[in-house]
This record gives C-alpha cells, structure tokens and sequence, in this order.
C-alpha cells in the first residue's frame, strides 16, 4: 500500500526518533529479485531534522545482499530494539539508495557503538565483543537514506504490529 493518509514526518515523534539514534540493536531487511530478504546488521541510525527519512549505515563486507536488493527494490524496513527493555520499533520505507557517508555519518557509527556498549554491558556482554560487531573501516561503510513510509511497535505484547502513535 502506497497511498498514505500521514505524512512521513508524523510517523515518528522527536522521542522516538531519539530512541532511532540511541543504544539500540538495529537490523534491516530488504527483497529483490531473490525470491528471500536480505538482513544485516546496522551501524547507525540518523533521523533528518525533519523526520521524514532516514539514513542508515551498514557494512558492504557484510550486507552485499541487503544493497543489491535496496538498489533492486528502493524498498526497505528497519527493527531497533533496546535490549535492556525489549522496546522495539520497525519503520518501513522507500526511496531507498545506497551513497558514501559523510564524516558526520561516519562520526554518528561511532557514538551509536559507544552507546550500544553502555546499553549492553550492564546485561553482561564484554566491551571488546561488542565493538567488534559495529566495527568497520569508514571505506567500508555505506549510507542507505530512504523515506519512512510507516512505522510500528513492534514491543512484546499485544500491541505488536501496531501503527506507531507519536509519544508511544
């Protein structure tokens, strides 16, 4: 469904948008010609000022797939999650293209691993583990900027699957 009765800024209030950006476990997904989705871990999280796209940066070593089928489709759908509440959202959007990052992207993938240790450790996972998941060398990084198109809590419980309200 394309037609949308919200526009893209309203489907995610300035809190939640933070929360995108915070400590949380992001992963993408995307579909192409493969008749299977492609999943990747991400990096980072950066929400325009005026909430209407987001940019996303994964690791080309690792998420080959999930470009090929973002260049494919432009289609793709983002689930973060904070391990330490299991709050969860999943945005979907379109428009997607795969570019170089800036060194303010660059800059965003290292705080986002900072802040995913702080958020991961207290639960028991070592410091160096985790940055080894999130570290990469910035030529290996690529920015997948996409506008939302509709977002979700996706939290345990019977409002999964919901239409994200803004100061939910």
């Amino acid at each position: 469904m394309h037609a949308m009765s919200v526009s893209p800024e309203s489907l995610v209030d300035a809190a939640q948008a933070a929360f995108l950006q915070g400590g949380v476990s992001i992963s993408a997904a995307s579909c192409g010609a493969r008749p299977f989705p492609s999943v990747c871990r991400v990096l980072a999280c950066c929400v325009a000022e005026d909430r209407s796209r987001l940019t996303v940066m994964v690791a080309r070593s690792c998420a080959q797939e999930l470009l090929e089928d973002v260049e494919h489709s432009g289609r793709i759908a983002v689930v973060f999650s904070q391990p330490s509440t299991n709050r969860t959202i999943q945005i979907k959007g379109e428009h997607a293209r795969p570019g170089a990052p800036d060194a303010g992207l660059l800059e965003a993938v290292r705080l986002h691993s900072d802040a995913f240790v702080n958020e991961v450790v207290p639960l028991g996972f070592a410091a160096p583990l985790v940055r080894s998941l999130l570290n990469f060398p910035d030529h290996d990084i690529v920015a997948i900027a996409f506008t939302l198109t509709a977002a979700y809590d996706q939290s345990p419980g019977p409002r999964a699957g919901a239409p994200l309200k803004a100061g939910a």
